[in-house]
């Protein structure tokens, strides 16, 4: 019991500030669609989720999702085994490289696919532009580096001798897969595929971007009906759906992760040479990197492309408010507000995230501590798929009065993108500090070290790389978000992805050349955090 209350006073600071910018926010939304005239109204609820429009949004989610999270397990699996199991030339590089459309802004990977696919682009004969083709395609590009990531970590640790006992005895190759390998990576690969639909499910910028509102999922359906139809009893109950299934998901996924592998090797063996039959994989790898690469060329060239000749004058009219006054403040100036934010973001997320991961890492000694810690743990993730739309609106309706008074406030949009950040940054950090032997806390403890003092003298050495990843993550993150800064940034004070879609609202060559050029400054901005992330070889996607 004197732990239980030592764990509870441990976590009151971070479940209250959860409590007060995420919980408050989000039930105000919700709170708002299930109370009308100062009563509870279910029934109208359950009416809305009824609707045509509703159900078609609803099978839309579910089947783009699916076949999504199963064409990037299926591209991504070859792929974790070439650059975690094979001694590659370069493949340090080409992880990074297959790594970085994870963390590209959404709005930018809308772009560069409307780029690729529109008319005028290289593969605009097909036809796809504005079709659930393209928008299952970018869902695709932007999570297939979960799954590497997930399972080829998995795949790197995996003990080889049952597969070789196996072929000793005869089996062939596929064989070996088939019931030996493949069996020992279904916990990893479920895990992924369930963080994978996740995401899609969640997806915001590349929906909206590629499918507008003809092809909406249950996440742009919530700002169609909050920012465009008002109709806040149905966002409400598309909120609550949401939510629930988020909820399912993570569990499963703590689960998976929870699931211990017999066939993990004590040490991870050495990257083999790549042998013939290995050729399939490479080729498939290399195709996965090519189709990776295609959008973001194209992005860069149509940048590059004015009138018909090779220029930068996309870039040097980010200095201006583009053509016939688009925006109120230049795409230089949201540049710089973005970076701002970002910081105030990362240092949020990073304090919260640290403290989290402490919370939910430390040995529990009894049944109910372990189920508290898993709660909590479970708690701090569910921003990771609840609507940023959803937090963002809850921010004007819930932090709109004393003493919660911030909607003119600068901060209310590094609060809102910190919360985002929030999962990414526990679990980057916590499968390193669980990791630690509980041991040498204890005899630093006993050699009259407090528990500060042992944490730093133990902890910080083993965590710090994970640190400066997790905040490099946290940065990125923040400098990509929309959903929620959609809804909170002032018309003054934009960030670059709300500038980008601005531009891409208003009609003009000018500004879709700003569009393509803005992108890209963000998609540079971003990829060098991530690359810098990379060389400290901290597997945080596995984590998720």
């Amino acid at each position: 019991m004197r732990r239980l209350v030592a764990l509870a006073a441990l976590a009151l600071g971070p479940v209250l500030l959860l409590g007060v910018f995420f919980v408050l926010p989000v039930s105000g939304m919700v709170s708002r669609g299930f109370w009308v005239d100062g009563r509870l109204d279910v029934g109208g609820v359950l009416d809305v989720l009824t609707r045509p429009r509703v159900l078609r949004v609803a099978w839309f989610t579910v089947w783009s999702s699916t076949v999504a999270t199963v064409v990037a397990v299926l591209l991504g699996m070859p792929a974790a085994h070439a650059l975690h199991r094979l001694a590659l030339p370069g493949r340090r590089v080409v992880r990074a490289a297959l790594l970085v459309p994870f963390v590209l802004p959404t709005v930018v990977v809308g772009v560069a696919f409307r780029q690729l696919l529109g008319e005028s682009g290289p593969l605009g004969f097909l036809g796809l532009d504005g079709t659930p083709v393209a928008i299952v395609a970018g869902l695709v590009f932007f999570n297939v580096a979960v799954v590497i990531r997930a399972v080829g970590a998995a795949w790197e640790s995996l003990d080889p001798r049952p597969g070789e006992a196996a072929a000793a005895l005869g089996a062939a190759p596929w064989q070996v897969f088939l019931t030996v390998t493949l069996p020992a990576l279904r916990p990893a690969i479920v895990s992924a595929a369930s963080v994978v639909f996740l995401f899609c499910a969640t997806a915001f910028g590349v929906v909206l971007t590629l499918g507008g509102v003809r092809h909406a999922t249950v996440e742009t359906e919530i700002y169609l009906l909050t920012t465009t139809l008002f109709d806040l009893r149905a966002a409400a109950a598309l909120s609550l759906v949401q939510l629930v299934v988020v909820v399912v998901l993570l569990v499963v996924a703590a689960r998976l992760r929870a699931t211990p592998d017999a066939s993990t090797a004590r040490t991870a063996p050495r990257p083999r040479r790549p042998r013939r039959r290995d050729v399939p994989v490479l080729l498939a790898t290399t195709l996965l990197l090519g189709l990776v690469a295609l959008p973001i060329v194209t992005l860069v060239a149509g940048s590059l492309h004015v009138d018909g000749a090779w220029s930068l004058e996309n870039y040097r009219r980010l200095t201006t408010p583009g053509e016939d006054q688009a925006l109120l403040v230049p795409v230089t100036t949201a540049l710089v507000t973005s970076l701002r934010t970002a910081v105030d973001a990362t240092w949020m997320a990073l304090l919260m995230g640290l403290a989290v991961a402490l919370l939910v890492t430390r040995r529990s000694r009894t049944r109910a501590e372990r189920r508290v810690r898993g709660a909590l743990d479970l708690f701090f993730m569910l921003p990771l798929g609840v609507s940023a739309v959803t937090i963002g609106f809850g921010f004007l309706i819930s932090l709109d009065r004393p003493p919660l008074d911030l909607r003119d406030s600068p901060m209310l949009v590094p609060i809102a993108q910190a919360l985002v950040a929030l999962p990414l940054v526990v679990r980057t950090i916590a499968p390193v500090l669980g990791g630690i032997d509980d041991k040498q806390r204890q005899a630093a403890a006993s050699l009259g070290a407090s528990p500060w003092r042992a944490s730093l003298t133990v902890d910080l050495p083993v965590v710090w790389k994970p640190l400066l990843a997790a905040s490099g993550f946290a940065f990125a993150a923040s400098l990509g978000e929309f959903g929620a800064t959609a809804f909170l940034a002032r018309d003054e004070r934009p960030t670059v992805p709300v500038v980008i879609f601005r531009l891409l609202g208003h009609p003009g060559e000018h500004n879709y050349g700003m569009a393509l050029a803005a992108s890209v400054v963000l998609a540079v901005a971003t990829a060098v955090v991530v690359l810098a992330v990379e060389r400290l070889r901290v597997p945080s996607l596995g984590a998720v």
